[in-house]
């Protein structure tokens, strides 16, 4: 009885120990090596779901049916990048015959396939696969700089989960995709890293690169006013004089906050420059908007067609309630005060200038320091295990849904 006994525990203790054992030497991996290996796994699942919904893709605007991976993913953005690799953007705005401006290249950032463009020229890659490399290294790189910002607020092994659970969030397949959106996530964990460490001068060329990357010049600039307004007045009223910010301090801060405001309106400055129309920039983002930009309006108007007239109008105030509920709750208020700035101050930017469609998921990509939130929050197994299969599981909706492409019944689609 014995020796049965002991072959039917021997393979589980040992399959125990070899389990035990791969944790261990995991542990001992230096942290950028454990953050690729997250990083890289993450992509892995997302690059199968992504296989999968090739499968079954249709006909489609770029190619025929049932497309291999990279075909898959160099599609809806992607495709206007690589025009811009190749032409460039228009010295005349496309108009239709009514005068109204056409969808065109103003509306994407130049500072993604400006680097494509000479990896290309380097290597003499396609574009596709320039946009491609460089968004994938972007990736990688993303993952890294947002492990050592939630270093700063985490012992390592819940700023890991948070990596975890941005790494896995639904629409991170996003930042395997030849889109912007990696390199920006790069560049602005970055730039929230040096504010942080109060590294003001070395944040200035981080922050122009920043809003040369992707529209979110607007809430970095006027997050990094409000903490300028919030420092001095810890200064002015000097009840620690020890730990306010001195002079030069408040200097460097003011003087990166006058730089963020200029750097986000060169885009739209380069636009108006190129074309000669002072709106080129402001009448190309409408132009998928269907209508001019009112303030806030289109919240309530999605939320007319949602939930009707009535619970339409309180929609958007519920939400912003409940955003505003979940940055003074005690996981996120352990963020500190510069993270949770540039969470409300990006989402009030979105309430106040987006348009709510299915990009939106999308555009929440940048309030990714709530992933420690969320990290923060318990330190279950089973708490994070269940988040991390609702994400795997959400991410399998986003992409079914929105990145693998099918025609409305009235013509259209929905964009990812």
């Amino acid at each position: 009885m014995s020796t049965d006994t002991g072959d039917r525990t021997g393979p589980r203790a040992s399959a125990a120990a070899v389990a035990v054992r791969a944790a261990s030497a995991l542990q001992r991996w230096p942290w950028w090596l454990q953050v690729g290996v997250l990083y890289a796994v993450s992509r892995l699942v997302s690059a199968c779901i992504f296989m999968a919904a090739a499968l079954h893709q249709g006909p489609n605007p770029w190619f025929p049916p049932t497309p291999d991976y990279w075909n898959f993913i160099n599609i809806w953005d992607a495709r206007w990048y690589g025009r811009i690799v190749t032409d460039g953007y228009p010295s005349v705005l496309p108009t239709d015959d009514a005068g109204n401006v056409q969808e065109n290249a103003w509306a994407f950032y130049p500072l993604f396939p400006a680097l494509a463009r000479a990896l290309s020229g380097l290597t003499g890659l396609v574009p596709a696969a320039s946009l491609t490399v460089i968004a994938m290294a972007s990736g990688l790189a993303a993952a890294l700089a947002v492990y050592s910002l939630f270093r700063h607020k985490a012992p390592h092994g819940t700023a890991l989960w948070g990596v975890a659970f941005f790494s896995a969030f639904p629409v991170s397949a996003i930042l395997q995709v030849p889109y912007a959106e990696p390199l920006t996530i790069f560049l602005l964990a970055i730039a929230l890293l040096l504010v942080i460490r109060h590294r003001y001068l070395w944040a200035m060329p981080v922050v122009i690169l920043l809003c040369l990357s992707r529209p979110v010049g607007v809430p970095f600039a006027l997050m990094l006013g409000l903490l300028f307004i919030l420092r001095l007045v810890e200064r002015l009223r000097d009840t620690q004089p020890a730990s306010t910010p001195g002079i030069r301090e408040l200097t460097s801060l003011a003087g990166l906050t006058a730089v963020c405001g200029v750097s986000a309106l060169l885009w739209p400055a380069a636009a108006w420059a190129a074309t000669g129309d002072i709106e080129a920039y402001t009448k190309t983002e409408t132009v998928w908007r269907g209508h001019d930009l009112v303030p806030f309006k289109p919240w309530f108007d999605t939320g007319a067609d949602l939930f009707g007239p009535v619970l339409g109008l309180l929609a958007p105030f519920v939400f912003a309630a409940l955003f505003g509920l979940t940055l003074f709750s005690p996981p996120v208020v352990r963020l500190g005060v510069e993270l949770r700035l540039w969470c409300a101050c990006y989402m009030g930017y979105l309430l106040l200038f987006l348009h709510p469609q299915t990009s939106t998921f999308r555009m929440l990509l940048p309030l990714f320091p709530l992933a420690l939130g969320a990290a923060l929050l318990s330190r279950s197994r089973a708490y994070r295990g269940t988040v991390m299969t609702m994400f795997v599981l959400l991410q399998i909706v986003w992409i079914v849904w929105l990145w693998a492409w099918a025609p409305l019944p009235g013509g259209g689609d929905y964009p990812p």
